[in-house]
């Protein structure tokens, strides 16, 4: 595994990748933090992580809305089923985890949505925090709500980053 860390308007990101694609973005604090393995290599030229951090980058400018970058999550088919559609949510728009249920077939399955939305390993580029609640409310993200209402607002254009204490008062 080939990891990068990054530093965003949000905080420092771990970039992860094997060789068949993204694994990972995780914020270095948040619920999910996977940690960095013993055998990972840091390797912030790899081609990979450079196209990631470069394109990561370029969305926290306000200069990107979609994503070009082989990803290989891992997880159970039904984890990688929700995050295959998470990646169809327009950027700025939002879905509740009710509409992502149906959208994957299963209107009964709205709890376990929103637990594979959790676990979601691929932050941003996978945009889990496109799923709000059904009333219209902020509800759960792995790196902490003021975050998740700082990309829903960047995507909005309501905000741009020069700090994460700058976008975070404004929640």
């Amino acid at each position: 595994m080939h990891y990068q860390l990054l530093d965003s308007p949000l905080g420092p990101l771990l970039i992860y990748a094997a060789d068949h694609g993204l694994r990972g973005i995780h914020f270095v604090d948040e619920k999910y933090y996977p940690g960095i393995g013993n055998d990972w290599i840091e390797d912030g030229s790899h081609s990979l992580l450079f196209a990631a951090a470069t394109q990561l980058r370029e969305y926290f400018a306000g200069q990107r809305t979609t994503f070009d970058l082989p990803l290989d999550p891992q997880g159970t088919a039904f984890q990688r089923n929700v995050w295959q559609a998470l990646q169809q949510i327009p950027y700025g728009e939002t879905l509740s985890y009710g509409q992502l249920a149906r959208r994957i077939g299963d209107i009964k399955a709205v709890r376990a949505v929103g637990a594979a939305n959790g676990r979601n390993p691929i932050s941003i580029v996978v945009p889990c925090h496109r799923v709000i609640g059904a009333d219209g409310g902020l509800t759960g993200y792995a790196g902490g709500l003021p975050r998740k209402q700082a990309l829903l607002r960047l995507e909005n254009r309501q905000a741009s980053f020069t700090g994460f204490e700058e976008a975070a008062s404004t929640t």
